[in-house]
């Protein structure tokens, strides 16, 4: 089935990578993903009559179940810590809204980069990266665990709402973005994502030694303003680090200086916003500006073009990409290995083994649905069955069941 080619609203020179865009304005060029015909489905489907592929492959993600239970995943903060700090959830919105901006200004396919952003953490366990790495030891034996291929797993196969397939059968392009946007997948086929992909073979190759679409990278330097950001903005909030902190770090530093120059309460909560603000708006315009001359270097005429570069069109300038090193050093020190948030997640990991080995040695234990499809397994399957429940818990629910099946549940403050 072919999937038709989207219209776009004017064409400037083709030469031109954005720069000439009125404020808000639209033009897509011939290298983002829709400029061509989707590469279709695995599953046949009419057309939609009022919304683009990409369109459709984001209002399936938005619908999902996984993606509302992000609402009660971990970022960095537990849920019941406080109502402000970010889930999952709102990350992903904050990824998707900054996808969108840069995808805009650089000539590409806002639905698509926005749908990659929606769906990126699909796959995250409770309690963050905490709890993957529980996941990951409790699995060792059963070949490990990694959010990325579990996001695959979800689109793929978990979600199951469809009368005509399992997943939420997306294009092959926001499949190629989901696998590839973190660059190529080059260690083989034993890597996480390759093996949960070899079931796609039959119906077409998604290309892993090639780069993805330049939506799929947008999305990826998304991710990574919107998280240094806003983790920035939480660990202030929490008390973490202070502005004089801040003040000291790299890159941070000069922003936070010079707000503290304009404002005369160093302690107004206002603060803490205009820092991130001014942060966020570096590190975008950074990232198209670079972005513009690495496409006019490549000067691609199709999305193959870019896919087939030998490195990505997406990425910062190398002085501010070693800037942006250095600040995720410092808060991975400040903050990520904070004794407060290190206690607590030390904890949530322990929760999340705890559950594992439970439902692993207990089928009895699991949901009448989940016991119904791990009859007749092989204890290989089965334990990617329990990882694919105990994944799929919010924090609430993981904290919830422990208190159901122990005695004694770890408190997580």
């Amino acid at each position: 089935m072919t999937i038709g080619r989207r219209q776009l609203d004017s064409s400037p020179d083709r030469d031109d990578y954005g720069e000439t865009l009125p404020p808000g304005a639209r033009s897509m060029a011939d290298y983002a993903a829709s400029s061509v015909p989707s590469r279709a489905r695995e599953h046949a489907e009419q057309e939609c009559t009022t919304r683009s592929p990409f369109q459709r492959d984001r209002d399936r993600i938005l619908h999902s179940t996984p993606f509302r239970r992000l609402t009660y995943k971990t970022q960095v903060f537990v849920f019941h810590e406080g109502d402000h700090y970010r889930t999952r959830l709102t990350h992903s919105l904050e990824v998707a809204q900054i996808a969108r901006t840069v995808a805009r200004q650089l000539r590409l396919d806002e639905d698509l980069a926005e749908a990659l952003a929606l769906a990126h953490d699909l796959g995250h366990s409770p309690f963050g990266h905490a709890g993957e790495r529980a996941l990951d030891h409790a699995m060792t034996d059963y070949g490990g665990f990694d959010h990325n291929a579990q996001s695959l797993r979800v689109v793929m196969r978990l979600e199951r709402k469809y009368l005509g397939f399992d997943g939420l059968n997306l294009t092959w392009e926001t499949l190629e973005g989901l696998a590839k946007h973190n660059g190529p997948v080059v260690h083989g086929p034993d890597h996480p994502v390759a093996k949960v992909l070899r079931v796609l073979e039959r119906w077409r190759s998604l290309e892993l030694d090639q780069y993805a679409s330049a939506e799929a990278q947008v999305a990826a330097l998304s991710d990574d303003i919107a998280y240094v950001n806003h983790d920035i903005d939480d660990a202030l909030r929490a008390g973490l680090l202070s502005i004089a902190d801040i003040a000291e770090a790299p890159l941070a530093g000069e922003v936070a200086r010079n707000v503290q120059t304009t404002i005369r309460e160093h302690d107004d909560p206002r603060v803490i916003y205009e820092i991130t603000r001014r942060m966020i708006t570096i590190m975008i315009s950074d990232c198209v500006d670079h972005s513009r001359q690495c496409l006019r270097a490549l000067a691609p005429r199709s999305p193959d073009d870019i896919r087939r570069a030998t490195m990505s069109v997406v990425a910062f300038s190398p002085e501010l990409e070693a800037q942006i090193k250095d600040l995720k050093r410092f808060m991975f020190d400040r903050v990520y290995r904070h004794p407060r948030v290190m206690r607590v997640m030390t904890r949530a990991e322990t929760i999340v083994c705890d559950l594992f080995q439970r439902y692993l040695n207990e089928p009895e234990e699991l949901p009448k649905a989940w016991r119904s499809a791990a009859q007749g397994l092989s204890d290989r399957r089965y334990a990617r069955l329990v990882g694919d429940f105990v994944s799929g818990m919010t924090d609430r629910l993981a904290i919830a069941e422990h208190r159901r099946l122990f005695d004694a549940t770890p408190e997580l403050r």
